[in-house]
């Protein structure tokens, strides 16, 4: 029987989970997960990212324990950290779920893949989303997506062989190495989420059977969507919970209200979910069929529409980037998100939307270093979805329509009475409802009985939102109408597009 190694990446728990599922009807099965060098040195990575990890690490050590096996925790480049455990426990296999991520997990992949070849150890790999690889055509892909997710999820394996006594006393002693990584910075995500598989269970059911009636009308509030949304978006990054796990779950939940006629606004709100299940793996699929989105505009008629490299950006643009990452460009809706980011490491996806938008239009900078500061805020980050969003919010796709948000109206429309605004941005905890949404219109006399004194204790608008929103619409609509923007949109559109069930079925 052979010795195998279930490499935890992306993936942290035992429920529906093939590898281990496969691994464990074969033999001795041991756990492995990496804190590489390499990933927590990218400009995405976050100590609150650690903090969650290391959550679902507790746990996934504590349940492996009770199946009969043990987790290993290493700190390392994996090359060197397999030779290491290579030497202490031969093993013959590796079982992996693929990880559609950045450049660098690609690249450690393909050395992993190397070292394997080596040393003659065999790395299964299994699918763990919709996403499909090697993808041919676009065409197709929702129904690849359903027959993905159709099977009922894995059931944990009753019982795992683990190494010897001895064997896991050689193993565990390496572990304590791995105690550097929480030197890793401070945690400024002090009121995140926390990981672990029965955590996300919890969030799962308080979803499906409590907060989730609403979800339609207010996920798009950071006022009601704080807990009408999901939240499971961190366990779906980190694998806390699967995918398939959740569209199993959301389907037996709608079908349990179908014959409830009371039960409209769930079944709606249910319904609306669960298709944006299918757009978390669409958005994927995006960087799995092209990584250089990573770095590189979809359309490559907007390359030179905003300075992408900061050592060239001019004072004024450095100053606006700053005003954004500090929540203090004048614009209280911006700063609130910008500023709740920073604590919580989660938004709803509207003002996810707004943020990049004002960044991109209104003080016209570059998606790249935007969506890296706001990789290390978001403690669901996902490269695939957050790269592919970021370039579609920034106008920068040519097959997306262009959503120039306005930060005015979206307070007023989202955050009326500012409950949420105040919460985060405590020098406007006086000012009048009326002006909450644009609080540089408050007269003098206002401004000091509110404690809110503009320039002072609570900045003027980093840019003239009527001046900055016209500009940018013409630039951007001129780019647009080009030759070349028109001919890349229709290459886009071929590689990535979305293809209505209507096409499919032809």
């Amino acid at each position: 029987m052979p010795r195998s190694v279930v490499w935890f990446k992306r993936d942290l728990r035992v429920a529906d989970h093939a590898p281990l599922v496969e691994a464990a009807g074969r033999g001795p099965v041991v756990g492995l997960y990496v804190h590489e060098p390499e990933v927590l040195a990218s400009p995405e990575w976050s100590p609150g990212h650690l903090a969650f990890i290391e959550d679902c690490l507790g746990e996934l050590r504590r349940r492996l324990a009770s199946l009969g096996s043990v987790l290993l925790v290493r700190h390392g480049a994996m090359p060197e950290t397999l030779d290491r455990l290579h030497d202490q426990w031969r093993f013959e296999e590796i079982w992996s779920h693929e990880e559609t991520g950045l450049a660098i997990t690609y690249a450690r992949d393909r050395r992993v893949a190397a070292w394997c070849r080596r040393r003659d150890v065999l790395w299964n790999q299994r699918p763990q989303h919709g996403v499909v690889r090697p993808l041919a055509s676009r065409d197709g892909w929702a129904g690849r997506w359903r027959r993905r997710m159709s099977p009922p999820p894995l059931p944990v394996p009753k019982s795992i062989e683990g190494p010897t006594t001895d064997a896991i006393d050689l193993l565990a002693a390496d572990d304590a190495r791995s105690i550097e990584i929480r030197d890793a910075g401070s945690n400024p995500m002090v009121e995140a989420q926390r990981g672990g598989e029965h955590r996300a269970t919890g969030v799962l059911e308080s979803f499906l059977h409590d907060r989730g009636e609403d979800y339609q009308r207010a996920m798009s509030t950071p006022v009601e969507g704080w807990t009408a949304c999901s939240r499971l978006s961190p366990h779906l990054a980190y694998g806390s919970l699967s995918i398939r796990t959740v569209h199993h779950a959301t389907r037996h939940r709608i079908d349990s209200l179908r014959e409830d006629p009371a039960a409209g606004r769930w079944r709606r709100s249910l319904a609306s979910y669960e298709k944006r299940l299918r757009w978390h793996c669409h958005f994927m699929q995006k960087l799995e069929d092209e990584p250089e989105i990573e770095f590189r505009n979809f359309n490559r008629a907007f390359d030179d529409l905003r300075e992408e490299d900061r050592s060239r950006w001019s004072d004024e643009d450095r100053g606006r980037f700053d005003a954004w990452v500090g929540g203090r460009t004048g614009y209280p809706l911006v700063d609130a998100c910008m500023r709740c980011l920073d604590r919580t490491g989660w938004i709803n996806f509207r003002m996810r939307a707004m943020l990049v938008s004002f960044a991109a239009y209104h003080l016209w900078l570059h998606w790249k270093p935007v969506a890296e500061h706001l990789a290390t805020r978001f403690l669901d980050f996902e490269a695939g979805i957050h790269y592919s969003q970021c370039q579609m919010q920034s106008g920068v796709t040519g097959i997306n329509t262009v959503r120039i948000y306005s930060p005015i109206k979206q307070a007023i429309d989202q955050d009326p009475e500012g409950r949420f605004i105040r919460r985060w941005v405590p020098e406007l905890a006086d000012v009048p409802d009326e002006h909450i949404a644009r609080p540089e219109g408050m007269p003098p006399l206002t401004q000091h009985m509110s404690g809110c004194v503009i320039g002072d204790t609570y900045p003027a608008p980093v840019v003239d939102h009527e001046t900055a929103y016209r500009t940018a619409k013409e630039r951007i609509f001129d780019a647009r109408g080009t030759s070349l923007a028109k001919r890349e949109a229709s290459r886009v559109y071929r590689k990535h597009g979305s293809r209505s069930r209507r096409t499919e079925r032809r």
